[in-house]
């Protein structure tokens, strides 16, 4: 599992958690989680985000791997 924190309007469309836990391994795999734990961040997740991974940003950075050891924050754009 990966903490992910939520960053601005994202945390109201996730129940108003600032974080949340999902199980995914890269960027891609968190956002159809994402999508389906929390359906109301799917047209925002469609819309576009951004993932900061131990303070670097990235944009449509699919296959980028993850783990429980790093710093993730979603972000909208």
């Amino acid at each position: 599992m990966v903490k992910v924190k939520l960053w601005g309007s994202l945390r109201t469309l996730a129940d108003g958690n600032e974080y949340v836990e999902v199980e995914a391994s890269n960027f891609k795999q968190l956002l159809d989680q994402l999508s389906t734990k929390y359906p109301a961040l799917k047209p925002q997740i469609k819309r576009g985000v951004s993932l900061a991974l131990d303070g670097v940003i990235y944009r449509e950075a699919w296959f980028t791997e993850i783990s429980d050891e790093n710093e993730i924050v979603l972000m909208p754009y």
